[in-house]
Protein backbone atom coordinates (compact mmCIF):
# COMPACT_ATOMS: atom_id res chain seq x y z
CA UNK A 1 0.00 0.00 0.00
CA UNK A 2 1.97 3.29 -0.98
CA UNK A 3 1.71 5.94 1.44
CA UNK A 4 -1.19 8.38 -0.14
CA UNK A 5 -3.27 5.33 0.31
CA UNK A 6 -2.49 5.28 3.95
CA UNK A 7 -3.38 8.93 3.84
CA UNK A 8 -6.57 8.58 2.41
CA UNK A 9 -7.67 5.35 4.43
CA UNK A 10 -6.59 7.70 7.71
CA UNK A 11 -8.42 10.52 6.65
CA UNK A 12 -11.76 8.02 6.74
CA UNK A 13 -11.87 7.01 3.08
CA UNK A 14 -12.80 3.41 2.75
CA UNK A 15 -12.20 1.11 -0.88
CA UNK A 16 -15.74 1.23 -2.70
CA UNK A 17 -16.55 5.22 -1.04
CA UNK A 18 -18.23 7.19 -3.65
CA UNK A 19 -16.00 10.48 -3.23
CA UNK A 20 -16.80 13.79 -4.72
CA UNK A 21 -13.37 15.54 -4.48
CA UNK A 22 -13.09 19.52 -4.89
CA UNK A 23 -9.38 19.64 -5.71
CA UNK A 24 -6.24 21.87 -5.36
CA UNK A 25 -3.21 20.09 -7.14
CA UNK A 26 -0.94 23.62 -6.10
CA UNK A 27 -1.85 22.21 -2.92
CA UNK A 28 -0.30 18.11 -2.90
CA UNK A 29 3.00 19.34 -3.63
CA UNK A 30 4.08 16.38 -5.03
CA UNK A 31 6.10 15.20 -8.16
CA UNK A 32 2.96 12.93 -8.96
CA UNK A 33 1.27 14.31 -12.50
CA UNK A 34 -2.22 14.94 -12.41
CA UNK A 35 -3.25 11.79 -14.08
CA UNK A 36 -0.70 9.29 -11.69
CA UNK A 37 -2.34 11.34 -8.61
CA UNK A 38 -5.94 10.63 -9.81
CA UNK A 39 -4.89 6.68 -10.94
CA UNK A 40 -3.92 6.52 -7.33
CA UNK A 41 -7.18 7.79 -5.76
CA UNK A 42 -8.91 5.45 -7.84
CA UNK A 43 -7.10 2.41 -6.80
CA UNK A 44 -7.77 3.45 -2.94
CA UNK A 45 -11.29 3.29 -4.54
CA UNK A 46 -11.26 0.31 -6.23
CA UNK A 47 -13.72 -0.81 -8.87
CA UNK A 48 -16.60 -1.23 -6.32
CA UNK A 49 -16.22 2.97 -5.46
CA UNK A 50 -16.64 5.91 -7.54
CA UNK A 51 -15.00 9.17 -8.22
CA UNK A 52 -16.49 12.26 -8.93
CA UNK A 53 -15.20 15.95 -9.82
CA UNK A 54 -16.66 18.97 -10.71
CA UNK A 55 -16.74 20.09 -14.42
CA UNK A 56 -17.97 23.46 -13.73
CA UNK A 57 -18.02 25.54 -16.94
CA UNK A 58 -19.71 28.89 -15.60
CA UNK A 59 -16.60 31.50 -17.00
CA UNK A 60 -17.05 29.70 -20.80
CA UNK A 61 -20.77 29.05 -21.31
CA UNK A 62 -22.55 32.03 -20.56
CA UNK A 63 -25.56 33.99 -21.67
CA UNK A 64 -23.61 35.57 -24.12
CA UNK A 65 -21.98 32.31 -25.13
CA UNK A 66 -24.70 29.78 -24.25
CA UNK A 67 -23.41 26.19 -25.83
CA UNK A 68 -22.22 23.69 -23.98
CA UNK A 69 -20.48 20.50 -25.26
CA UNK A 70 -19.88 17.35 -23.01
CA UNK A 71 -16.64 16.34 -25.06
CA UNK A 72 -15.78 19.62 -26.08
CA UNK A 73 -16.40 21.89 -23.03
CA UNK A 74 -13.43 22.44 -20.35
CA UNK A 75 -14.25 23.08 -17.07
CA UNK A 76 -12.60 26.02 -15.19
CA UNK A 77 -12.18 24.53 -11.48
CA UNK A 78 -8.69 22.98 -11.76
CA UNK A 79 -6.45 21.02 -13.99
CA UNK A 80 -7.61 17.72 -11.83
CA UNK A 81 -11.05 18.22 -13.87
CA UNK A 82 -9.46 18.91 -16.84
CA UNK A 83 -7.21 16.06 -16.83
CA UNK A 84 -10.03 13.37 -15.28
CA UNK A 85 -12.51 14.57 -18.08
CA UNK A 86 -9.20 12.64 -20.81
CA UNK A 87 -8.64 9.90 -18.87
CA UNK A 88 -10.50 6.32 -20.11
CA UNK A 89 -13.98 5.68 -18.50
CA UNK A 90 -15.07 8.77 -17.48
CA UNK A 91 -18.64 10.21 -18.28
CA UNK A 92 -19.81 13.60 -17.62
CA UNK A 93 -23.50 14.96 -16.69
CA UNK A 94 -25.43 17.29 -18.88
CA UNK A 95 -25.79 20.94 -17.67
CA UNK A 96 -24.09 23.92 -19.15
CA UNK A 97 -23.03 25.24 -16.22
CA UNK A 98 -22.66 22.65 -13.36
CA UNK A 99 -21.79 19.13 -14.98
CA UNK A 100 -20.08 16.60 -12.85
CA UNK A 101 -17.47 13.96 -14.21
CA UNK A 102 -17.84 10.27 -12.82
CA UNK A 103 -15.66 7.02 -12.82
CA UNK A 104 -16.16 3.85 -11.34
CA UNK A 105 -19.37 1.45 -10.07
CA UNK A 106 -22.21 4.43 -9.76
CA UNK A 107 -20.97 6.57 -12.38
CA UNK A 108 -23.92 6.56 -14.82
CA UNK A 109 -26.32 6.03 -11.91
CA UNK A 110 -25.13 9.69 -10.10
CA UNK A 111 -25.09 11.64 -13.38
CA UNK A 112 -27.38 10.43 -15.75
CA UNK A 113 -30.25 12.24 -14.63
CA UNK A 114 -28.96 15.84 -14.13
CA UNK A 115 -30.28 16.59 -17.58
CA UNK A 116 -34.07 16.84 -15.82
CA UNK A 117 -32.95 19.96 -13.67
CA UNK A 118 -33.76 23.32 -14.86
CA UNK A 119 -31.57 25.12 -12.00
CA UNK A 120 -27.24 24.44 -11.49
CA UNK A 121 -27.68 22.15 -8.48
CA UNK A 122 -31.05 20.34 -8.31
CA UNK A 123 -32.21 17.45 -7.15
CA UNK A 124 -31.22 15.35 -10.08
CA UNK A 125 -27.45 16.85 -10.10
CA UNK A 126 -24.86 14.62 -8.93
CA UNK A 127 -23.72 16.86 -6.07
CA UNK A 128 -27.22 16.21 -4.25
CA UNK A 129 -27.59 12.73 -5.28
CA UNK A 130 -24.18 12.25 -3.74
CA UNK A 131 -26.21 11.79 -0.05
CA UNK A 132 -28.68 9.02 -1.19
CA UNK A 133 -25.59 7.06 -2.18
CA UNK A 134 -23.35 7.34 1.04
CA UNK A 135 -21.08 9.66 -0.56
CA UNK A 136 -18.37 11.29 0.98
CA UNK A 137 -16.92 15.39 -0.18
CA UNK A 138 -13.15 15.24 -0.16
CA UNK A 139 -11.41 18.72 -0.33
CA UNK A 140 -7.62 18.25 -1.41
CA UNK A 141 -6.48 21.75 0.16
CA UNK A 142 -8.21 24.44 2.14
CA UNK A 143 -10.79 25.11 -0.09
CA UNK A 144 -14.00 24.35 1.77
CA UNK A 145 -15.16 27.98 0.30
CA UNK A 146 -15.83 25.42 -3.06
CA UNK A 147 -18.38 23.24 -1.81
CA UNK A 148 -20.95 23.50 -4.85
CA UNK A 149 -23.28 20.97 -2.67
CA UNK A 150 -24.37 24.27 -1.45
CA UNK A 151 -25.64 25.57 -3.82
CA UNK A 152 -28.19 22.75 -4.29
CA UNK A 153 -28.66 22.90 -0.03
CA UNK A 154 -29.67 27.03 -0.94
CA UNK A 155 -31.85 25.47 -3.72
CA UNK A 156 -33.74 23.65 -1.42
CA UNK A 157 -33.95 26.69 1.20
CA UNK A 158 -35.02 28.89 -1.40
CA UNK A 159 -32.42 31.70 -0.82
CA UNK A 160 -32.87 35.16 -1.81
CA UNK A 161 -30.04 35.68 -2.98
CA UNK A 162 -29.26 32.61 -5.06
CA UNK A 163 -31.25 33.03 -8.44
CA UNK A 164 -31.81 35.37 -11.74
CA UNK A 165 -35.91 35.90 -12.22
CA UNK A 166 -35.07 35.06 -15.80
CA UNK A 167 -33.99 31.91 -17.85
CA UNK A 168 -31.55 31.41 -20.05
CA UNK A 169 -32.24 29.25 -23.34
CA UNK A 170 -29.11 27.05 -24.20
CA UNK A 171 -27.78 24.79 -26.60
CA UNK A 172 -26.34 21.39 -25.34
CA UNK A 173 -24.77 18.73 -27.33
CA UNK A 174 -24.31 15.22 -25.90
CA UNK A 175 -21.56 12.14 -26.06
CA UNK A 176 -23.96 11.05 -28.90
CA UNK A 177 -23.66 14.32 -31.01
CA UNK A 178 -27.13 14.84 -30.59
CA UNK A 179 -27.87 18.65 -30.23
CA UNK A 180 -30.70 19.77 -27.20
CA UNK A 181 -31.80 23.56 -26.91
CA UNK A 182 -33.15 23.69 -22.75
CA UNK A 183 -33.96 27.13 -20.66
CA UNK A 184 -32.01 27.08 -17.05
CA UNK A 185 -32.02 29.32 -14.47
CA UNK A 186 -29.13 30.97 -13.77
CA UNK A 187 -26.87 31.80 -10.27
CA UNK A 188 -27.00 35.50 -8.72
CA UNK A 189 -24.79 36.00 -5.81
CA UNK A 190 -25.30 39.98 -6.73
CA UNK A 191 -24.36 41.91 -3.17
CA UNK A 192 -23.26 39.10 -1.68
CA UNK A 193 -20.13 36.58 -0.71
CA UNK A 194 -20.31 33.17 -0.29
CA UNK A 195 -18.93 32.01 3.24
CA UNK A 196 -19.20 28.03 2.81
CA UNK A 197 -16.13 28.25 5.06
CA UNK A 198 -18.52 28.51 8.04
CA UNK A 199 -19.50 25.01 7.39
CA UNK A 200 -16.18 23.64 9.63
CA UNK A 201 -18.76 25.51 12.56
CA UNK A 202 -22.01 23.29 12.24
CA UNK A 203 -20.41 19.39 11.99
CA UNK A 204 -18.43 17.22 14.47
CA UNK A 205 -16.25 14.69 14.08
CA UNK A 206 -16.77 11.91 12.13
CA UNK A 207 -18.99 14.31 10.02
CA UNK A 208 -16.10 16.78 9.18
CA UNK A 209 -12.48 15.00 9.12
CA UNK A 210 -9.48 16.67 8.59
CA UNK A 211 -5.74 15.18 7.14
CA UNK A 212 -3.04 15.56 5.17
CA UNK A 213 -3.12 13.90 1.66
CA UNK A 214 0.59 14.75 0.19
CA UNK A 215 1.64 17.95 1.84
CA UNK A 216 -2.21 19.30 1.53
CA UNK A 217 -4.86 19.95 4.30
CA UNK A 218 -7.39 18.15 3.61
CA UNK A 219 -11.24 17.82 4.54
CA UNK A 220 -13.61 15.02 4.09
CA UNK A 221 -17.33 15.68 4.84
CA UNK A 222 -20.29 13.17 5.13
CA UNK A 223 -22.60 14.37 2.59
CA UNK A 224 -25.96 13.46 4.33
CA UNK A 225 -25.14 15.39 7.36
CA UNK A 226 -24.05 18.39 5.80
CA UNK A 227 -27.00 18.37 4.06
CA UNK A 228 -29.49 18.03 7.10
CA UNK A 229 -27.07 20.71 9.11
CA UNK A 230 -26.83 22.81 6.66
CA UNK A 231 -30.71 23.29 6.34
CA UNK A 232 -30.89 23.42 9.99
CA UNK A 233 -29.00 26.65 9.99
CA UNK A 234 -30.70 28.18 7.57
CA UNK A 235 -33.76 27.54 8.90
CA UNK A 236 -32.37 29.61 11.64
CA UNK A 237 -30.86 32.21 9.95
CA UNK A 238 -31.08 32.61 5.96
CA UNK A 239 -28.03 34.40 4.94
CA UNK A 240 -25.76 32.05 7.73
CA UNK A 241 -23.58 31.38 4.79
CA UNK A 242 -23.15 34.79 2.73
CA UNK A 243 -22.30 37.69 3.75
CA UNK A 244 -22.99 41.52 2.29
CA UNK A 245 -20.15 42.84 -0.67
CA UNK A 246 -18.77 46.17 0.36
CA UNK A 247 -20.77 47.31 -2.39
CA UNK A 248 -24.03 46.35 -1.38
Amino acid sequence: MCKIHEQLFSLGISPGDVILMHSSMKALKTDLTPENFLTVLMQALTDEGTLLLPALTYESVTAEQPYFSVTESEPCVGLLPRTFMKMDGVVRSIHPTHSVFARGSKADMLTCRHIIDNTPVGANSPFMLLPEYGGKILFIGDILHSCTMMHGIEEIVNAPYLMNDDMTLYTLKNAAGDIIKKNYYTHNFNGWNQKYTRIRSILKHPDIRVGTVCSADCFLIDSKRLKSAAIRQFNRDIFAFVSPSEKN
